[in-house]
């Protein structure tokens, strides 16, 4: 690690928390205190003095902050000035609820004089909020160890214009770190539209489930064709569902939180359902003909009609389009009396 040849002029601190409000006011150590320690640790070491006192200084604030927050797991602590990024693991529940990950960046130091690197830092705090609300379990401490090593290697680039890099060099390596942390969002789409979609289906199976109870307690005393009808819409709507998964074209509004993904999902198998019933109506009501011979028996027919009941959920277009050929058939009649 090297120095700059000139000190930067001081500038307002900025600390950058992902991590939700502390309980206590009690006032606790800072990143940007922890940066600062560190810097005056490192100084003094650089400098061949070993300061014990700066030693003990920093690891207090490091003790004091990571009892607050929880244990720092990566970091990147600049050379020539107080800037440092770092990822936080915070154990929760003895280890039986998952850890809360933080990101935590004191970089005004060291971004005041390189715009580019700030917005590009700027991309890692967004993309950290994100990760931290949106995401849970594996696929969060993934996404932000991705955010703490784009935004380490960012540093790393001021570090080396510090000691006089070949500025091509340190371009080069910018693009690159663009390229990266591109790369990370769209690891974050995917894996936020994945846990979205594991949700959205928590609320169709929810949802389907209830409905089928309740039809086999009604079926099971008697024979109702629209609810048998609701039934197997709601199923044909929760195959339809895992068939677009499946097939990787199903695509989800993430970012609006897993209870309104949940409600969005359990809509679904009653609207398929809704449609299978107004299906079943049509046929009871002599608007539609099952396609079946008309010396069938009564299983059959009513199989006929789970069938096309199914479709109407599995389908919602074709359940529309169905219903919409039936009204200028069932006023035909109507309208050729009146004109003779």
């Amino acid at each position: 690690m090297t120095e700059l040849t000139e000190r930067l002029a001081p500038a307002a601190v900025e600390t950058v928390t992902v991590v939700a409000q502390p309980e206590s006011d009690q006032h606790t150590v800072s990143f940007a205190e922890l940066a600062e320690a560190h810097f005056r640790w490192w100084q003094s070491r650089r400098d061949g003095t070993s300061d014990l006192a700066a030693l003990r200084v920093y690891d207090d604030a490091r003790a004091s902050f990571e009892h607050r927050h929880g244990q720092i797991v990566s970091a990147y602590w600049c050379a020539h000035v107080a800037s440092a990024v770092g990822l936080v693991e915070k154990k929760r529940v003895a280890g039986y609820r998952a850890p809360r990950w933080s990101f935590h960046r004191e970089t005004d130091h060291a971004t005041q004089s390189a715009t580019d690197i700030a917005c590009e830092l700027h991309r890692c705090d967004e993309l950290a909020v994100r990760a931290n609300t949106v995401l849970t379990g594996v696929r969060q401490r993934i996404c932000m160890q991705l955010v703490v090593s784009s935004a380490a290697h960012l540093l790393s680039i001021i570090d080396a214009r510090a000691a006089g890099a070949d500025q091509a060099a340190t371009a080069d390596s910018l693009e690159r770190e663009r390229a990266e942390i591109t790369k990370a969002e769209s690891y974050y789409f995917e894996a936020a539209n994945g846990q979205a979609q594991m949700i959205y289906f928590g609320g169709i199976a929810t949802v389907a489930v209830i409905l089928s109870i309740l039809a086999a307690a009604w079926l099971a005393t008697s024979w109702a064709s629209p609810v048998a009808a609701l039934v197997a819409g709601a199923v044909g709507a929760v195959v339809s569902v895992i068939q677009r998964i499946n097939s990787g074209k199903f695509t989800l509004e993430y970012d609006v939180g897993g209870p309104y993904a949940f409600f969005l999902g359990g809509l679904r198998p009653l609207i398929g359902g809704a449609f299978a019933m107004a299906i079943s109506f049509a046929f009871i009501g002599g608007l539609l003909h099952l396609p079946v011979a008309a010396n069938e028996t009564t299983d059959h027919r009513r199989l006929a009609l789970l069938v096309l009941s199914f479709m109407a959920g599995f389908s919602e277009r074709w359940a529309q389009d169905t219903l919409t050929s039936t009204l200028p058939q069932a006023h035909a009649p109507h309208t050729d009396a009146h004109n003779n």
